[in-house]
Parts: C-alpha cells; structure tokens; sequence
C-alpha cells in the first residue's frame, strides 16, 4: 500500500504542477481516439446490419435505447465513483479512494446482472415499448435477448473505463476499449455475413467484444500505480453511496434521459411507418449514430479535462480549473465549426454509405443531420459546462445541465413539434432542444466560474 500511495502522491503532483494545456491536451490524446473508435464501431455495425435490410437497421436503433440505459448505469456508478476518487487523490485521501473504487465497480456488476435478467424475462413487452413496430419486433427481439447478456460486464467496463481516466490513466482506459471497438468491427462481417447468423450475429459481435474490453480493463486497473479494484475494500455505506449519488447521478439524468428521449423519438417516426414504411426510424436512428461519431471527440476532449479539473480543484487550484476550461471551450467551438460545415455540405453522401438502397431513409435522414449541424457548436459549451460541473462536485447544477438536452427540452418538443410540423417536427427536434439547452447552460456555468475566481487565493491565481 505505501508504494502504491507513493505512485499516487507522484500522480496527483503531476497532475497539479504541470502546465495546463499541455497536461490537458496529453490527458486528452487517449480518450478521444477511444472515443472515436467506440462511436466508429457503433457505426460500423449500423453499416454491416443495413446490408440486410431496413427492418434490421430500425431495430439496431430501436435497442440502441436500451444500450444507452446500460451505459446510463455504467457512466452512473464509472462517473460517481471516478469524480470522488480524483478529488480525494487531489486531497492526498488514498483510503476513500480505495474504497470507492470498489464500490463503484460492484455496485454496477450488480446492476447489471439484475438488468440482464428483468430484461430476458420481459423481452417482448420491453422491445414493443422501444417503439417496434410489427415488422420491426422479431429483428428487435434477436437483437436484443443477446445484447442484454452482455449488461454486467458493459456496466463495469465503463466503472473501469472512467475510474481509470480520473486517475491520469487514460491510456490504460484507451486499450482496453480500443481493443475491444476494433475486435467488434472484425466480429460484425463474419457472424452476419460468414456464419449467416443476421442481426443476430452483430449482437453476439458486440457481447464478445464488451467482455474482451472487460478483461482488458481489469488488468489495466492493476499497473501503473492505478487503483486495484479489490471485493475486500467493497463497503457501501450510506456516506459513500451518497457521494457516489451526488458525482453519477448528471450522468444518469443525461444517459438515462437520452434513452427515454430516443424511445420517443422511435415512437414519433415510427406514426410516420404508414406512409414511408420503416425509413423514418431508420433514417433517424443512422442520424444518431454519425452524429454520435461526431459528438465523440468533443466527449474525449471533454473527459481529458476532467481529471484535470478533478483533481486541481480538490487541492484547491480553481485557476488552473478555469484556465483548463475556458481552453477546452474555444478549441472545441473551433472544431465543432469545422465538423458542421463538412456534414451540411455532405449530409447525403454521409446518409447514402449506410443505406443506399432506400431512397426515403436517405432523404429523410440528410435533413435531419442538417438540421442537427446547424447547432453543433453550441454543443462545446453545453458539453464542458456539463463536465466541469459534475467533477468539481456541483451536483445540482450539472444534473441541470446534463438533463436539459434529452430531458427538459427534447422530451416535450418531440411531442410539440411534430404536431404542428408533422416528420419535419421529429427531424428538427433535437436542433431546437440544444438551442434552449446552450441559453439554459450559459448562467449556471459563468455563475461557478465567478464563484471559482473569488474562492482563489493569491498563491493559486499564479500560472503554472
């Protein structure tokens, strides 16, 4: 344990002392390209599932809600956990670290043995409410009987994933979910395609490769003076469970909200089945994926800021916090600019790669992603906002911020507006939902960036 706290204590000093964009950058490298390719996978297997046909497409975006419920509780307990941990690292607490690493990683296994199980039970009732239409069910339910198998070791992976990344290891983070990404892409051809298994072989692909990620992750977790993750140092009290509460429970509002807003965003376009058949749901779901590739390094941006933030406001540095944020916030508008431009301008080839053969779904889902890239710059702010709330310990506010874009907004417009515009409602629905979400964002994030600057003391204002 005393080499282990001094590979600690060398970390956190590191993370404290060296200089801000840099460090940023360097914790940045490793997530986004996890990010990028995670979200390319999830692309991928949009691509190689459109060869079989619309209903199967349809259905991969059906369950992408409840994979993003899965990932809701994973970022819940790995966000939870992960923010608690670079605090007390940059506190010098070493024993409540241990211990809420332990109790974020099994408290999501749990988790996710009980939502594997609910979900089996209650298959067909679950994949109806998901917004199948008829034609659609028997491809939503292949799918997702082995999605749900899966559950337990997504949930951890992304515990590990994000614990790892608050402590300054990102690269370890990154190799077990690249390894696992990249296995999965190699896995979709040949189950669908080689073994003739269908829809059904890009879930098995998927499973494999989450399990794969899984083992990776436990490994990564016991090298390089990390936090190992041990069932003796599991004690979930009611202080501890709080906190974990109070660092997940944004990313549980900004997860589990999205999934509840993609169930309404499939039951909206799914009215429209009887007049485009399927295409709207599956013009839909290909809009969500590429804009999710998007979104991806902007997310890895974001959580190279983090630990960052994390720990340097933990040792009481609120200079350095705002110096990292303010530097994340102008790079990633740039950036953001540049992704929208290039996707207005080629928003139907980009719809076309995924499903050539249906006319509708392209015209349909072009639009949208249009429409989508009209706003996607607000999204830097709305994004590191988000971030550096939740890791500074600023529950309420973050839960705010992260509820807005697929909660208090979306969820009502895409009832509201396809009323009035019919499909047009449905495809400009998120585009109005991050307009109000940036204008809500705004005084909550200036509000603690003001509080930050006169809680500094003289020492700390200083540069590194």
């Amino acid at each position: 344990m005393k080499h282990q706290a001094m590979t600690q204590e060398q970390k956190v000093t590191y993370m404290t002392t060296r200089p801000v964009k840099g460090l940023v950058c360097e914790m940045a490298v490793p997530t986004i390209i996890s990010m990028l390719v995670t979200s390319f996978y999830n692309m991928a297997d949009t691509f190689f599932v459109g060869k079989i046909n619309t209903q199967s497409t349809a259905a991969v975006g059906v369950v992408f809600s409840v994979m993003a419920l899965i990932q809701a509780l994973g970022f819940f307990f790995g966000h939870g956990s992960g923010n608690y941990i670079s605090r007390r690292l940059g506190a010098r607490d070493y024993e409540s670290a241990n211990i809420m690493a332990a109790n974020g990683f099994f408290c999501a296994f749990i988790c996710g043995i009980a939502v594997e199980i609910l979900g089996l039970v209650f298959l067909k009732p679950i994949a109806v409410l998901l917004g199948s239409t008829p034609t659609i069910l028997p491809y939503t339910q292949a799918y997702l009987k082995i999605i749900l198998l899966g559950a337990p070791f997504m949930t951890s992976s992304l515990v590990l994933n994000n614990q790892l990344r608050f402590q300054g290891s990102a690269s370890y983070a990154m190799v077990g979910i690249v390894t696992g990404a990249v296995l999965n892409i190699g896995l979709d051809p040949l189950f669908i395609f080689a073994f003739d298994m269908g829809i059904s072989g890009a879930a098995l692909a998927t499973v494999i490769s989450q399990i794969c990620s899984f083992g990776l992750l436990v490994i990564g977790s016991t090298k390089g003076g990390n936090i190992r993750v041990r069932f003796r140092n599991f004690h979930p009290t009611l202080y501890y469970l709080k906190e974990m509460f109070r660092g997940g429970f944004p990313s549980l509002c900004r997860q589990g909200l999205g999934s509840i807003a993609g169930i309404f965003l499939n039951h909206s376009a799914g009215i429209y089945a009887g007049i485009y058949g399927d295409a709207a749901i599956a013009g839909m779901s290909i809009v969500t994926r590429v804009t999710m590739f998007a979104n991806s390094a902007l997310i890895g941006f974001g959580q190279g800021f983090q630990p960052v933030c994390g720990m340097n406001y933990g040792a009481g540095k609120f200079s350095r916090v705002r110096e990292a944020f303010w530097f994340c916030v102008k790079y990633a508008t740039v950036f953001l600019i540049f992704i929208s431009l290039t996707g207005g301008i080629f928003a139907e080839n980009i719809v076309t790669i995924f499903r050539r053969e249906d006319a509708d779904v392209i015209r349909i889902g072009t639009l949208a992603l249009r429409l989508q890239c009209l706003v996607f710059p607000f999204s830097a702010w709305i994004v590191m906002c988000n971030m550096m709330l939740q890791s500074i310990g600023k529950a309420l506010k973050a839960s705010i911020v992260a509820a807005a874009r697929q909660g208090l907004f979306f969820i009502p417009l895409i009832w509201i507006l396809p009323y009035f515009f019919g499909l047009l409602g449905v495809q400009m629905c998120q585009t109005v939902s991050d307009v109000f979400s940036l204008l809500l964002s705004i005084p909550l994030g200036l509000s603690v960036l003001k509080e930050m600057k006169t809680e500094d003391t003289p020492e700390n204002s200083v540069s590194v």
